[in-house]
């Protein structure tokens, strides 16, 4: 299968994004998108940019690109700032949630810029930011490093191809991860719950009223979970008749 990527340099034109002695993020997220779109496209991933030059547009518009183009995922470039200068250093993948590919991905990009040298800070959700909130596809946002740590930008600059190839790298062999992985099923959760006789009281009302649940045991805890679905409208419908019936829910997946 042939995977299409959409990349984009964070910031550009009048937003120069975080700036350090003259250093402007904006500038470090463009050549990162482009060395890496390189790669990937050798590979015969199919690759588009939200920008290729010095323009400035809204999260939105970024979001909207990708929409309109309909590509397979979305990932965004960045620089990381801190209050003051060599406060902090490391870098980070923001993700939407912590579920899908998205993760897995985000996951393997963090390791990779990890093995050339930056400190793993981690990966975190951040459902706020328009980028990943407002793409229709799985959308990742890399924060290469401080722009403000001289230890940072050292390693960006003394190991920018190193960089460049570890998060293309990384992203192909999530792509190849992805051809063998599992459907991915939506169920609602009506209860988590450390003594078993909890969950079997839960388990046993909602199976007298004619619910497809079951109980998973993981981690010391046992969940209550209702139906298994791969279209997520069909688990968002079965939440509403939960909840109607006097039910605290929440979508998880498997």
């Amino acid at each position: 299968m042939a995977y299409s990527i959409m990349l984009d340099a964070g910031h550009g034109g009048q937003d120069p994004g975080a700036v350090y002695k003259g250093r402007q993020e904006k500038n470090d997220n463009l050549k990162l998108a482009l060395a890496v779109g390189e790669i990937l496209k050798n590979k015969g991933i199919d690759i588009s940019y939200t920008r290729t030059s010095d323009v400035y547009q809204t999260p939105f518009e970024k979001a909207q690109l990708a929409n309109q183009a309909g590509v397979d995922y979305f990932i965004s470039f960045h620089r990381n700032s801190s209050p003051k200068e060599n406060q902090y250093n490391g870098a980070e993948v923001l993700i939407y949630d912590k579920s899908g590919i998205k993760y897995q991905m985000a996951e393997n990009i963090l390791g990779a810029l990890g093995e050339v040298g930056f400190c793993e800070i981690g990966v975190k959700e951040r459902p706020g930011l328009v980028v990943l909130r407002r793409t229709r596809m799985p959308a990742l946002l890399i924060e290469t490093g401080f722009i403000n740590s001289e230890e940072d930008n050292k390693l960006f600059d003394n190991k920018f191809s190193d960089i460049a190839q570890g998060i293309a790298d990384a992203i192909l062999g999530s792509l190849d991860e992805e051809t063998v992985q599992e459907p991915l099923y939506y169920r609602v959760q009506t209860g988590t719950f450390r003594k078993k006789e909890n969950a079997d009281r839960m388990l046993y009302q909602l199976l007298e009223k004619g619910y497809p649940s079951f109980m998973l045991h993981e981690n010391g805890l046992y969940k209550v979970q209702t139906g298994a679905y791969q279209q997520i409208g069909n688990a968002v419908n079965m939440e509403q008749r939960l909840r109607d019936d006097g039910y605290s829910t929440v979508i998880v997946t498997k």
